[in-house]
């Protein structure tokens, strides 16, 4: 008999001994170290969910950054890798294709939360996202876009403010606090192995009361604002059609016929704060 489908999204700022920003980034000091972490992560929780269900189907999103993180030759065998970008579902690329379950492994809390380690949502180019009028950061939006495709949220790791935030949203999901939050850039962290052996027997637990936990829907039309660090990205917003700029220099309106089409909205706008002046 087939198993079910679990898809872990996989991000690196809620990662065991990872604080500060240089250790995150692809052209700055330690970053290689921070893969090697973040593969045995989401190696820990591939273990448990064989564990819980050995005919299980893992699909794996690398969901950092440029999306090409996780070590490939590292990473449990047993499990698909989705890699790169851009691509339609961003950080839970993967739920198009069907989905049991979502875990959430190494998530940081959305901008605006405090003390938290690393704390952003999507990008340095977004100051703020509202869904609804309501602030959502990167748990909020991946959540409400599983919900979408009527797949679950069971499990997130990261500091304890981020555990804080999906628990709000999704109460009888599994949380898994690797470090406690001192600062933006500051913690008191667990040892990665420490950190390792919690997230297995969590994922374990989680998958095998999936069940337990209901999908987080938002039904359409949804309206979305997104308050941008530059204006120049709103001037770019500005020319997509549907996308209108809020009264001020910083903040782009739209509304989406329903949450997979707002994730994708605030996706493009990501990625229009990537490009430069002329």
């Amino acid at each position: 008999m087939t198993g079910p489908t679990v898809l872990i999204s996989a991000d690196m700022e809620g990662i065991s001994g990872i604080v500060h920003p240089t250790e995150t980034n692809p052209d700055r000091y330690d970053y290689d170290r921070s893969r090697r972490l973040m593969t045995a992560e989401v190696n820990a929780a591939i273990l448990g969910v064989l564990e819980a269900e050995p005919d299980a189907a893992v699909l794996v999103a690398d969901a950092h950054g440029p999306f090409r993180n996780l070590l490939p030759e590292e990473l449990d065998r047993r499990a698909r890798l989705v890699r790169g970008q851009p691509r339609p579902l961003g950080m839970v690329a993967g739920l198009e294709l069907g989905a049991d379950a979502l875990l959430l492994v190494g998530y940081h809390a959305r901008a605006g939360s405090g003390p938290a380690v690393l704390a952003h949502t999507m990008s340095g180019a977004v100051l703020d996202v509202r869904l609804n009028g309501r602030p959502t950061g990167e748990i909020g939006l991946n959540a409400t876009v599983a919900g979408h495709f009527g797949v679950p949220v069971v499990l997130l790791s990261g500091d304890d403010v981020a555990c804080a935030e999906l628990r709000d949203l999704v109460p009888g999901a599994v949380t898994v606090e690797v470090k406690h939050a001192l600062g933006q850039a500051a913690a008191v962290t667990l040892h990665p192995g420490e950190a390792q052996e919690r997230l297995r027997r969590a994922a374990t637990t989680a998958v095998r009361q999936r069940a337990q936990v209901p999908p987080l829907t938002l039904p359409g039309p949804i309206d979305v604002e997104v308050d941008l660090y530059s204006p120049a990205t709103v001037d770019l917003a500005t020319l997509v059609p549907g996308f209108a700029r809020a009264p001020g220099a910083r903040t782009v309106t739209f509304t989406g016929r329903d949450m997979a089409e707002a994730y994708r909205g605030v996706q493009l706008l990501v990625q229009l704060g990537q490009i430069k002046p002329g």
